[in-house]
């Protein structure tokens, strides 16, 4: 057996017993020593016959029996004790994007389940987001995903396709014989949905990989293999893409990888125009001299341009501006210094007030807004008036504990079927941020509901505007709406624009992001999370920003909280 082989039997080992609640430390170890074992350089057969594998920091006697049981029967006994005690389903459901083995335990403990198709009932039935850790937006999550499965896929969104492809480019730096491995194609272009997900190896051992990736648990079918690329689907539904090359030939293959076709093929033709020669191998001058390409700059800096970030390469005018040296600074996620779109258990997120700060200082912010639902949104468990007044109470109490981080009090008011809001001036005034957004009555025609998001944009105490197209990928496109006209009303009434950097939003688009720009109009990026782990979705509108060309000075929370607050109304 190949080493990978004997460390995913380890991997579901630990997966299966953190289902059933068994001892961390012992969940632990076998973690450790799967890990350990797909990084070995020898064959652990080998290992084992010298009488060495035992020597091994991490493999204690207990794992090295098992690795003896393993080599000789191709499994061991309480492997197969541990399959037999945890229902099937629920390996299918740990798999599910975002679930993993501890929410598969407790989906089991509190719902019951033990298949996709129980845990899709309950969540149809909204008992998921009562679970503790699990908000509404993560039940929604578990059917889209789950009807994903069923139905196969043509676009995958990115949120999908980055959390897979992390996971095989982690699996494949894990073998000895890979010495790089990255995420390429629309995937690292940051591009809201794509076809499939490019991974670029550097091996010298092409076959042992290509072989060593069809192991990998989430591959289900392999659909064209060649010399040195295969092409396999996953269980996820998502097909994956991997070529592997020399390590002297990775920077040109990963360049070229990326993509996308346009933006390559304008390179190719500025190479050739300067006699050079670019391909997936090297990149020759005008002498036939092979250049060298230590990094993706030097490729650039070689035909006489800027580096261009990987997001801008879509033939929209960058290399141009390469040309010229007028490239933007685009915005990084470094620079956001805050995050002002926030749900807590107050209304319909899985985390606690002092969580979701904790969480946000964890990331460096040097501030957040708290911006629950309001009233109207009985299905999110909206604050009305008095529970709103107590909840600023509570984050003007907790503020007293922090001198180098500031909790903004806010809401994310309804903006109601007429343009009204859904709280009362005087209660707005007293706020430090206001997100208005549309949340029902999305069947309006668009003069309407363009007028409807006017009246919020043109109203003394809305400093933001959320999600403003309501589009959900892949599952609802956005209402009927003049976005245009709604942007132009932003910038003359000072109102910000929101990047919504849910990966199932990216709302504003970044073609409306562009507009933006052009138009004058702020934007903030926002990650709207109702849990902890969703705080770190602010990539993704980050991406968003920067596909559409935005500076730090586009974008109102790169600045320190006292600048912020002079610029919302």
């Amino acid at each position: 057996m190949r080493n990978i082989d004997i460390a995913w039997i380890f991997y579901e080992m630990a997966d299966l017993m953190e289902i059933k609640g068994d001892d961390f430390f012992k969940i632990k170890a076998y973690r450790s020593a799967a890990k350990t074992i797909s990084r070995l350089n020898q064959p652990v057969e080998e290992l084992v016959r010298r009488g060495v594998f035992n020597k091994i920091p991490g493999i204690g006697k207990a794992i090295n029996a098992k690795t003896r049981e393993i080599l000789e029967t191709g499994t061991c006994r309480t492997y197969q004790e541990l399959l037999d005690q945890v229902p099937r389903g629920l390996l299918e459901i740990r798999s599910l994007p975002g679930i993993g083995p501890k929410k598969a335990r407790i989906l089991h403990q509190k719902l019951g389940v033990t298949s996709l198709e129980e845990l899709e009932e309950a969540a149809k039935r909204r008992l998921v987001r009562k679970l503790p850790g699990i908000s509404a937006k993560t039940e929604h999550e578990i059917v889209r995903n789950i009807r994903s499965l069923k139905e196969g896929r043509s676009q995958v969104l990115l949120g999908l396709a980055r959390e897979l492809a992390k996971e095989l480019v982690e699996y494949l730096e894990n073998l000895p014989e890979v010495a790089r491995a990255e995420i390429g194609g629309g995937t690292r272009r940051w591009k809201e949905t794509v076809s499939d997900v490019d991974i670029v190896a550097a091996a010298d051992d092409v076959n042992g990989v290509l072989d060593a990736f069809t192991a990998h648990p989430r591959v289900t079918k392999v659909l064209q293999r060649d010399s040195n690329r295969i092409q396999v689907n996953t269980w996820w539904g998502v097909p994956v893409d991997l070529t592997v090359v020399t390590v002297d030939e990775f920077i040109t293959a990963w360049h070229r990888n990326t993509g996308s076709r346009k933006h390559y093929q304008h390179l190719s033709l500025l190479a050739e125009e300067k006699g050079f020669k670019l391909s997936h191998k090297q990149l020759v001058d005008a002498y036939g001299r092979e250049l060298e390409v230590q990094d993706e700059e030097d490729i650039y800096r070689h035909l006489g341009l800027e580096y261009i970030p990987p997001e801008l390469r879509e033939d929209n005018g960058e290399i141009e501006a390469a040309q010229t040296g007028t490239l933007p600074r685009l915005v990084e996620l470094e620079d956001i210094k805050g995050d002002l779109h926030v749900h807590t258990n107050w209304s319909d997120a899985a985390g606690s007030l002092e969580e979701m700060v904790e969480g946000a200082r964890k990331k460096g912010y040097s501030y957040m807004a708290i911006t629950d639902h309001s009233g109207s949104l009985k299905i999110a468990n909206g604050l009305d008036a008095a529970r709103l007044k107590k909840q600023v109470k509570e984050i003007e109490k907790l503020n007293q504990q922090f001198d180098d981080f500031t909790i903004l009090t806010g809401v994310e008011c309804d903006i109601l079927a007429d343009g009204s809001l859904d709280h009362e001036d005087e209660l707005l005034a007293q706020l430090d941020v206001v997100i208005a957004s549309v949340h029902s009555h999305f069947q309006q025609d668009k003069e309407t509901m363009t007028n409807r998001i006017i009246s919020a944009i043109e109203h003394e105490h809305v400093d933001i505007i959320g999600h403003v197209s309501g589009r959900l990928l892949g599952r609802r496109g956005g209402y009927e709406l003049d976005v245009e006209r709604v942007l132009e009303a932003a910038a003359k009434y000072n109102t910000v624009m929101e990047i919504n950097s849910s990966p199932d939003r990216l709302d504003l688009s970044e073609e409306n992001t562009r507009l933006a720009k052009e138009l004058g109009v702020k934007v903030v990026i926002n990650t709207d999370a109702h849990d902890l782990k969703r705080l770190n979705e602010i990539e993704y509108g980050v991406a968003v920003a920067r596909r559409a060309w935005l500076t730090p000075d586009d974008v109102v929370n790169t600045r320190e909280v006292e600048d912020l607050l002079k610029n919302l109304k």
